[in-house]
Formats: C-alpha cells, sequence, structure tokens
C-alpha cells in the first residue's frame, strides 16, 4: 500500500530492508551499470589492489538506496534527488541492511496534489556505515491524487 502526504510526519522510520551482498549482485550490478573497473569482478586484482575481495560500486548503492525509498513510498513516490556519501565497503558475504527516518515533510502543493518528504538513509554492514544521506521524493496527498 503506498503511503499518502497525510500519513506520513517527521520522525516516521522506515522499515529496514536487509540486502544479502553477493558476488552475482556485486558483478551483475557493476555491468549493468557500465562500471568495468576490475575492482568490481576480479578478484585477484581486487586483491593486488589492495581490498579483501571485489566490492559493490557506487551506482549500484545508490539505485538499492532509490529502491528502498520508493518501495516504501509506493507507486505514488516519485524520486527528486539522491544525496548519498559511502563508507565502508560491501563486500561478498557481508549484508547491508537499510533503514531511513522521514526528516521533514513540505507542504504539499494543491496543484499538484503531492507533497516533498526528505528521507535520511542509512545502509550498514558489518564493518560499519557503507552509505549514508538523504533522499528527496514526492508524494501524493491522497489516493485520488
Amino acid at each position: 500500500m503506498a503511503v499518502t502526504a497525510s500519513t506520513i510526519e517527521v520522525g516516521l522510520e522506515l522499515p529496514e530492508l536487509s540486502i544479502p551482498i553477493t558476488r552475482t549482485l556485486i558483478v551483475s550490478t557493476a555491468i549493468a551499470s557500465r562500471d568495468y573497473q576490475d575492482v568490481h569482478h576480479d578478484h585477484v586484482l581486487a586483491q593486488q589492489r589492495g581490498s579483501k575481495d571485489i566490492f559493490m560500486n557506487i551506482l549500484t548503492t545508490n539505485g538499492l538506496v532509490g529502491r528502498y525509498v520508493t518501495d516504501w513510498s509506493g507507486p505514488t513516490g516519485h524520486l527528486q534527488e539522491v544525496n548519498i556519501r559511502l563508507g565502508a565497503p560491501n563486500y561478498v558475504g557481508d549484508t547491508m541492511v537499510l533503514t531511513g527516518q522521514v526528516a521533514s515533510v513540505e507542504e504539499a502543493d494543491a496543484t499538484s496534489g503531492r507533497a516533498t518528504v526528505t528521507v535520511s538513509i542509512r545502509g550498514a554492514n558489518g564493518l560499519g556505515d557503507h552509505v549514508t544521506g538523504t533522499v528527496r521524493l514526492t508524494v501524493s496527498m491522497g489516493a485520488n491524487s
């Protein structure tokens, strides 16, 4: 069920999303985003460059953050801006847990029937914070918007 502007308030927590970090996820999403850097698909070369294994690229992280927020908002949620910062790498075998909290809700625009919501997000793994940031999206005012 989609959220609406009338059901969102500052401090509302989004449900957690756990994402297992698999070799297939890392390699396939790097290829899908045309990121052919060897540290995202070649274990041996990643180690030679000082990494313990291949690791997730920022484009995949960005996409997963967007998915997390739009899964919560439902089909009426429209991403406006994703502003993230990477921290600890997402390595094969770990799990990233995404959490979020509504940071602000701007008054709905009567013409469009949509309100702007900012969500603070965090994606943590066994090493610490992989990603932190904010996502700004618009949501409808009600079921008929």
